[in-house]
C-alpha cells in the first residue's frame, strides 16, 4: 500500500526510461487498484506491463469493497496477485481461497502470480515443504492442465521479507526446485511453461546469484521496486541471466 499519483509517475517515468523500448526480460509493475488507470495512461506501448496486488474470487454480486477480475481486465490489467503473504496473515485468506481467485483471474484472462510461503515458526519446525506444498497442491487440485500452464508461482519465505534475515540462494533454490517438482508430477508439460520466482526481499546486491539459481526464473520485488534504479538493476540481472 505505497504510492501516490505523483510519485507514481516519477517511479513509473523512471523505469519506462530505462528500459528504452526493448525489454529481453518480462517485468510489471502491480499496484493499488485507484492507479490502475494512471498505469494504463502511462505504461501503454511501453515493455513494461501491470496488475493489480489482489482480485476477488467472485464475479460480481453484493461484496462490497471488492474487485472483480472484470473490472482490472477492463483497465489493461495482464497480472493479479493471489495469496500475498499479507492477505494471508492479516485478511485471514484460506489456500482454498486463493485458489478460487486464481481461477477467477484465468477466466477474465489475467495471468495469476500465485504465492506460497511459509513463516519463520514454520520454517524452524522444519515444516517448510509441508506448508508450501499444501499451498500449492490447494491450487493444482482446482485447475485444469491448461489452466496451470498459464500461471505465475512466487514463493515468499515470509521469514525473509522485512524482518533483516535472508534466506540463501541455496535455500530457495530447494523450495523452488520442491514446486516445480510438485508442478512436474502434476502436469509435465505445464510445468515447463509456468515461471516460478522469489519474493524474499530480492534486491539488486543480491539479485544475480538468487536468478543464477536453476528453479529461480524472476523476482517478486518489494521494496526495492518503490526505487526506479533498484528496480531497474535486478531487470538487468534478470536480462544477464536468461
Amino acid at each position: 500500500m505505497n504510492g501516490s499519483r505523483a510519485n507514481n509517475a516519477t517511479l513509473l517515468g523512471g523505469i519506462v526510461d530505462g528500459l528504452g523500448n526493448v525489454a529481453k526480460a518480462n517485468a510489471a509493475v502491480c499496484v493499488p487498484a485507484p492507479y490502475l488507470q494512471q498505469c494504463a495512461d502511462a505504461l501503454a506501448g511501453t515493455p513494461l506491463a501491470w496488475g493489480a496486488q489482489d482480485v476477488s474470487l467472485h464475479a460480481s454480486g453484493a461484496y462490497t469493497g471488492e474487485v472483480a477480475a472484470s473490472m482490472l481486465a477492463e483497465f489493461g490489467c495482464r497480472y493479479a496477485i493471489v495469496g500475498h503473504s499479507e492477505r494471508r496473515a492479516y485478511h485471514g485468506e484460506t489456500s482454498e481461497q486463493v485458489a478460487h481467485k486464481a481461477l477467477a483471474a484465468l477466466n477474465a484472462g489475467l495471468t495469476p502470480i500465485v504465492c506460497v510461503g511459509e513463516t519463520l515458526d514454520e520454517r524452524e519446525a522444519g515444516q517448510t515443504n509441508v506448508v508450501v506444498g499444501k499451498q500449492m497442491s490447494a491450487v493444482l487440485e482446482l485447475l485444469d492442465d491448461d489452466a496451470i500452464a498459464r500461471i505465475v508461482v512466487a514463493y515468499e519465505p515470509v521469514w525473509a521479507i522485512g524482518t533483516g534475515k535472508t534466506a540463501t540462494p541455496a535455500m530457495a533454490q530447494e523450495v523452488h526446485a520442491q514446486l516445480r517438482s510438485q508442478l512436474r508430477e502434476r502436469s509435465a508439460a505445464a510445468s515447463e511453461k509456468v515461471a516460478i520466482l522469489y519474493g524474499g526481499s530480492m534486491k539488486p546486491d543480491n539479485a544475480v546469484e538468487l536468478l543464477a539459481q536453476l528453479d529461480i526464473d524472476g523476482g517478486l520485488i518489494g521494496g526495492a521496486a518503490l526505487k526506479a534504479a533498484d528496480f531497474l538493476a535486478i531487470i538487468g540481472a534478470a536480462e544477464a541471466a536468461a
